[in-house]
């Protein structure tokens, strides 16, 4: 370790630096940045993990509430989530299936709350008909959609200049068909407004979930929690690495990357500077492991390419508000229902039993997205809450107008997210940009679950992400036949063949349970 002064503002006025030197500096502790630098770790780089929060996780974060557990941000585990699935078994974490027994809530354009079961919603028989043969439509289209490469559509283009409310209002005239198949993307998934967004980026949703009858069936997309909370994996992960190696409350303010005139990439070999208030740490790689909307935070020496800065214009986050309420205990269960409820027309979209492994008091979480968590934010807090416990009364009754414990996830107002749940690209968007997304810029590269094709805007997708940045670093840095024998991973000499295998392996060492 190395101190650099650092003048400040005022000439009397000096800062000492605490200077490092590192292979790889990762910015952002989340669960793309964590999974990569344990995999670079045990490929023999050393790494350091730069985060602006006082804490870690990102978007994943467990917290007590008025003494209530709840998860604040991402929670749910899916059969298809494989990458993450592996992680939680090397961590030593259990999963619990959500409580699904009984009927599910419907209110319709009658505003009448209609119990049903299964997953089409109890609309009249030619709404229902016409439902199924929208998600039908939808299905033939994602089967033709590769997550990984959406722009590759023999329709791509055409279908990236229409809004997906255009498109299902070119498909059917039935309005309340098209409410709920927007549903399912709009508010429950990318949280913005059905103009706002390209039917190809639709598209690309529901094939990083494997189809749209995925997205429509809750028991599949929501099947499972993480006992203790799903924040444990990025901890665990930091555990693993060292926590040493994760510096908090340390947001990087400037990377200077390259002074060659090149569009695309810095001479190989030069170091990069990474400045945070505090430190300055000397590298060969920089993962930015941020959501696209948070890049631009930082300055950059030389600015990034004109593409890539134009394209970081063009993707923003959502809008949500996750909704808690907790119940001296889950009456809701009493009356034969699963507490699933969906409505287009209701201020909470969609609500589900979120009640905690082992707790005798029961927790219902809804959502509002886009338009109406706009206008439910223009309220004072206590009139924003009334209405949003009378929404979920109109599905549940009137007992949930008083939970014990009530508290609304505001991810806007987070200063290093600024969003939820992910970014997506506006009406051409992904056609114009979407290839840039991985592509390395120089010694620097990008990623997190914003721009994962399989587990897209998932804890799953980040882990995807994680592994492959870090399998690109170790190779460019490290060399060797990824197909041959590696060293053993810890060693100065492994290849990506062993930074793909340690991203795999075990990782529980030094965690604690």
């Amino acid at each position: 370790m190395r101190l650099r002064h650092r003048w400040g503002l005022r000439t009397t006025e000096r800062v000492v630096m605490e200077q490092l030197e590192k292979d790889v500096v990762i910015v952002g502790a989340g669960a793309t940045g964590l999974t990569a630098a344990v995999a670079l770790q045990r490929a023999g780089l050393s790494v350091i993990v730069l985060e602006a929060r006082d804490r870690i996780g990102g978007r994943l974060w467990t917290n007590h509430i008025d003494g209530q557990m709840f998860e604040i941000g991402g929670q749910w585990v899916s059969p298809d989530q494989t990458a993450l699935l592996e992680t939680l078994d090397e961590l030593g974490l259990e999963t619990y299936s959500r409580y699904r027994e009984g009927e599910s809530v419907y209110i319709g354009t009658d505003g009448v709350a209609k119990r049903f079961t299964g997953d089409i919603f109890p609309a009249s028989e030619r709404t229902e008909a016409e439902i199924e043969r929208l998600i039908a439509v939808l299905d033939e289209l994602v089967a033709q959609t590769d997550p990984a490469a959406p722009w590759e559509h023999p329709h791509a283009e055409e279908f990236d200049r229409i809004s997906f409310r255009s498109w299902l209002e070119s498909q059917s005239d039935d309005a309340e068909a098209r409410e709920n198949i927007a549903l399912f993307i709009a508010d429950a998934m990318l949280t913005k407004p059905a103009h706002a967004f390209s039917l190809l980026q639709a598209l690309l949703m529901a094939a990083s979930a494997g189809s749209f009858s995925h997205l429509v069936d809750a028991d599949f997309i929501l099947d499972k929690r993480v006992v203790g909370g799903l924040q444990q994996v990025p901890l665990k992960l930091a555990e693993t690495l060292g926590l040493a190696d994760v510096r908090l409350s340390q947001p990087v303010r400037r990377i200077r990357w390259s002074s060659a005139a090149l569009p695309d990439g810095a001479v190989e070999g030069e170091p990069v500077e990474v400045f945070t208030d505090e430190l300055v740490v000397t590298a060969k790689r920089v993962i930015v492991a941020v959501p696209p909307n948070l890049y631009n935070r930082i300055e950059y020496a030389p600015n990034l390419p004109r593409l890539r800065q134009q394209s970081q214009q063009h993707q923003s986050l959502g809008l949500v508000i996750k909704v808690h309420a907790t119940y001296e205990t889950p009456f809701w269960r009493e009356a034969g229902l699963s507490a699933t409820a969906f409505s287009p027309y209701q201020l909470v979209h969609e609500a589900y039993d979120n009640t905690n492994h082992g707790e005798s008091r029961g927790t219902l979480v809804g959502f509002v997205s886009d338009k109406k968590a706009d206008d439910v934010f223009l309220l004072p807090a206590e009139e924003r809450k009334r209405r949003i416990l009378e929404s979920l009364a109109a599905y549940y009754g009137p007992q949930a107008l008083e939970p014990v414990v009530y508290f609304e996830s505001d991810w806007a107002a987070e200063e290093w997210t600024q969003g939820a749940y992910a970014a997506s690209f506006d009406l051409g968007g992904l056609t114009r940009y979407g290839a840039l997304q991985l592509e390395p810029v120089g010694p620097l590269r990008f990623g997190s679950s914003d721009l994962a094709p399989e587990g897209y805007q998932h804890v799953d997708g980040a882990i995807r992400v994680g592994r492959r940045l870090a399998a690109e670093v170790a190779e460019s840095l490290n060399g060797g036949d990824a197909a041959g024998s590696a060293p053993a991973p810890g060693t100065a000499g492994a290849s990506t063949a062993s930074v793909t295998a340690a991203s795999t392996a075990t990782v529980t060492e030094g965690a604690t349970a």
